[in-house]
């Protein structure tokens, strides 16, 4: 391996997701291992332009691997969109000595790190940290398996009381234009129906979905909403729509809201973070540039920064049938 980075910074940008303060302490040890400075940034862009830096070792990072959310906090940034700040934000990591970036976060954040590279030919590798999967070339990002299991958890509660009281509950779930948290929890948490922004099931199907499932016996349901469902109603405007078509169901709305976020890494995410940290820094250090880390039949995998913002995750088809089949 060529050794020529001397030092790298890691910085956390986009929505937080569990398993991202594994991803620094891996990126940080990794560095400690090889002799590599490293330095956090934070709170993402915003800070590389403020300079917000702060040194660390392998014992900064302790007691953080069992923590959600991130310690280096997160942020969006305006500012880091124009070239202005950018050339900021070059100019502090010249200061510090700083020779290449780990960025662990989302789409927006690698499209961030591929413009400043292309501006600076300034070496960076991009970690996948969003609860919602949706990121081209990796088959689970930081987050979301954990996430899952927060859901699942939720949706399980939700069942009691539904149950107990012979009640529908449409229960919306994270993923922004993505269906994977919604099919995997539909599916792990037995749900009649799940709504996803990749299959529009309309709304008649859905009706005359629940009326089969009330006339085989079924006397309380769970529908899994994705947020951005293209049905074309919000999860409360589908509530009134069951209420006018359906008589003698007692409709209930959960909306999980930002809870998914939250919560202590599984170990799964723990596992996948510490491998993607060491993939990293010792890409960055052969030279590789311009690449997100991903994880692809059980192997840590590089894919080019312009194709993970591209590119599109795809729904697991056979997933979504097996919930057609669970639903009898």
């Amino acid at each position: 391996m060529s050794n020529k980075i001397k030092k790298i910074g890691v910085l956390t940008s986009g929505g937080d997701a569990p398993g991202m303060n594994a991803a620094i302490r891996s990126v940080v040890r990794t560095c400690a291992h090889h002799n590599i400075e490293c330095v956090g940034v934070y709170r993402g862009y915003e800070g590389l332009m403020e300079g917000d830096f702060k040194e660390m070792n392998a014992r900064s990072v302790k007691d953080i691997i069992n923590k959600g959310g991130t310690i280096l906090k997160s942020a969006r940034s305006k500012e880091f969109r124009t070239k202005e700040g950018r050339k900021l934000a070059y100019t502090h990591l010249k200061n510090k000595g700083i020779d290449a970036l780990v960025l662990i976060g989302g789409d927006g954040t690698f499209t961030g790190g591929m413009i400043f590279n292309e501006e600076f030919n300034f070496p960076v590798i991009g970690i996948p940290g969003t609860i919602d999967n949706d990121i081209y070339g990796t088959s689970s990002t930081l987050g979301f398996d954990t996430a899952l299991n927060t859901v699942v958890e939720a949706v399980d509660k939700i069942r009691d009381t539904a149950s107990s009281h012979n009640r529908l509950f449409f229960i919306e779930v994270m993923g922004r234009d993505a269906g994977h948290i919604a099919l995997n929890v539909g599916v792990g948490s037995g749900a009649e129906e799940i709504l996803i922004p990749e299959e529009d099931l309309g709304l008649d199907r859905l009706v005359e979905s629940l009326r089969r499932s009330r006339k085989s016996g079924k006397t309380s349901s769970i529908v899994i909403v994705a947020e951005g469902d293209k049905i074309g109603k919000s999860v409360f405007e589908l509530k009134d729509y069951v209420d006018e078509h359906m008589e003698n169901y007692d409709v209930r709305v959960s909306v999980l809201g930002h809870m998914q976020r939250g919560g202590a890494p599984s170990c799964f995410d723990r596992v996948l973070a510490s491998r993607m940290g060491v993939k990293a820094v010792e890409s960055l250090m052969a030279g590789k540039t311009n690449y997100m880390v991903g994880y692809m039949n059980n192997e840590m995998v590089l894919t080019p920064l312009e194709r993970a913002i591209k590119g599109k995750s795809k729904i697991n088809l056979e997933l979504l049938r097996v919930s057609e089949i669970m639903a009898t």
